[in-house]
């Protein structure tokens, strides 16, 4: 029988992909300071792979530690454009510049997800798939940005694959879980191999 896992996020993506999979879960978001660790890391020269580690790793331990016993996951996920990285856009107007910018390029999401109980990480993924967008118009930016609202903001590209943000989308080198924020493949290999998941 499927054992419940806590999930230290309040991301909807990431719910939403546990629930797809049937992996019993509850939600209590992890209480860290993002940004510190984020410009922490970054003033420290640390990859931006190593980076989103450690913000998964917070997250994870800082929750496991008022759970004890249970298995805690914690995720995080880095926009990466030419070697800076990138922070959600508080705004449309900065939605709007976010998509100029990364329009007719490449970019990463380096996307971290760690397991942790009793305040240790006890299993980790790093993965970093590719994305390069479409060289699209203005007008249809425009139009994008007016359909789709404040969302895209939660949204550290500016753009959700799951929604109409797959049509800015070129090319993908990556799985989709892993772009949606969680490297669901690893995951449930992990839970399974330890006998908390039916296999």
């Amino acid at each position: 029988m499927d054992r419940r896992i806590v999930l230290a996020s309040g991301s909807a993506a990431r719910r939403k992909m546990l629930e797809a999979a049937h992996v019993p879960h509850d939600v209590r978001i992890a209480r860290v300071d993002e940004e510190m660790i984020r410009l922490g890391g970054i003033a420290a020269g640390a990859a931006p792979r190593d980076i989103a580690d450690t913000l998964a790793e917070h997250k994870a331990v800082s929750v496991s530690r008022r759970n004890p016993g249970e298995l805690v996951l914690g995720a995080d996920q880095l926009l990466v454009h030419e070697g800076e990285i990138l922070s959600k856009p508080a705004d449309l107007d900065a939605a709007a510049a976010r998509l100029r910018r990364l329009r007719g390029s490449t970019h990463e999401l380096v996307t971290a997800a760690v397991i942790a109980r009793d305040g240790e990480a006890i299993w980790r993924h790093v993965a970093v798939p590719r994305l390069t967008m479409r060289p699209f118009s203005d007008t249809y930016l425009a139009r994008y940005l007016a359909r789709n609202g404040p969302a895209l903001c939660q949204s550290v590209g500016a753009y959700m694959i799951e929604g109409e943000g797959i049509r800015l989308i070129e090319r993908v080198e990556g799985d989709i879980f892993t772009i949606q924020g969680l490297p669901l493949m690893p995951l449930l290999r992990y839970l399974t191999d330890i006998g908390h998941l039916e296999g």
